[in-house]
């Protein structure tokens, strides 16, 4: 089981939309959780081309003007819904997990940033909570945290804070904690830290799945960090190889893979003479991209792996400004 909760901050923004469907192809969530999507009436064939797949269904609730808009999208092999229901504040569909004919409710939720409309949310909330007695799952960008640990640089709203706090017990929902991440947001000049994106669920939903955790993915294109609920993961061990779309663009990449494919294997099973052909086309692939694209993979890794100790270091609140500069332009 795997839920993908993200604030995209706009879909309309350059490289956005192609992240998120990486995110889609790479992670295969059977839900999607999309907030602030800035857009108004989507087209089948967009939300299929952002899940890589034409078996799905969505809803969405469209942007008042440039701001806000959510997005539910779902695999329909894992999850069959029967009913959707929003408002400005909240998204939300109840249906079946297929093959364990377990119900549940997905929350999709934006929280304004705007009091009175804070208070609207946990109100609606409340009432929706209490219609179903089911599993629940309350996802998103609440831009709210609860205590003060959350925050870095900035001002915890004690009585803001608090209604959180007691929408959570009201409502005997459990907050999973986030794995690699202390926070989830930071703010654009890379100053102020908090933890506005979470998984809130219920007792019934924790016990039809083993070992639940949340993984932060790379905030790469948000300010907003992924977040992927999952249940246990069962390792199958390593992929054959990895091939990068971006290959195929490339001239000469077709004749390296049939040659090496058409390279002499012996043996007597067919699996391992199918093994062995894979090992000749990693191998040729291998070495057919370090004379293409150089030592682009090193550099990369070598700026992720920078940005990620400067990151660290943010996140005590004790990094230098010229520090801070290089770890912006790295993550750049």
């Amino acid at each position: 089981m795997k839920i993908l909760s993200l604030n995209v901050r706009g879909f309309g923004v350059k490289g956005k939309f192609g992240w998120v469907k990486g995110i889609c192809l790479s992670e295969r969530p059977f839900i999607a959780a999309f907030q602030e999507t800035k857009c108004r009436h989507l087209e089948d064939q967009w939300v299929q081309n952002l899940w890589g797949s034409d078996e799905f269904g969505y809803v969405q609730m469209e942007a008042t003007g440039n701001s806000g808009g959510l997005l539910l999208v779902w695999d329909t092999n894992r999850f069959a819904v029967s009913k959707a229901i929003g408002n400005k504040y909240f998204l939300a569909i109840r249906g079946n997990w297929l093959g364990s004919n377990h119900d549940s409710v997905i929350v999709n939720v934006y929280g304004s940033h705007n009091n009175a409309d804070k208070k609207e949310l946990w109100c609606s909330l409340d009432n929706l909570l209490r219609e179903v007695d089911t599993s629940w799952v309350v996802c998103g960008d609440f831009n709210e945290v609860r205590f003060n640990s959350e925050r870095l640089n900035c001002r915890l709203h004690r009585s803001r804070a608090a209604r959180f706090n007691d929408f959570i017990a009201r409502n005997n929902l459990i907050d999973i904690p986030v794995n690699g991440k202390r926070y989830t947001h930071i703010s654009d000049d890379g100053t102020k830290f908090s933890r506005l994106d979470r998984f809130l669920v219920n007792d019934k939903f924790m016990s039809l799945w083993d070992d639940l955790s949340i993984v932060a993915l790379d905030r790469s294109e948000s300010d907003h960090c992924p977040l992927i609920l999952r249940d246990k993961v069962i390792d199958y061990g390593p992929k054959p190889f990895k091939v990068f779309d971006e290959w195929f663009c490339k001239p000469g990449v077709e004749l390296v893979i049939k040659e090496a494919w058409v390279k002499e294997v012996r043996g007597s099973r067919m699996d391992c003479l199918f093994r062995d052909r894979l090992k000749n086309v990693k191998q040729g692939l291998k070495s057919w991209s370090k004379v293409v694209f150089g030592g682009l993979d090193a550099e990369v890794k070598n700026l992720k792996e920078k940005a990620a100790v400067l990151e660290a270091k943010a996140e005590t609140g004790n990094i230098r400004d010229s520090e801070r500069l290089v770890w912006l332009e790295t993550r750049k």
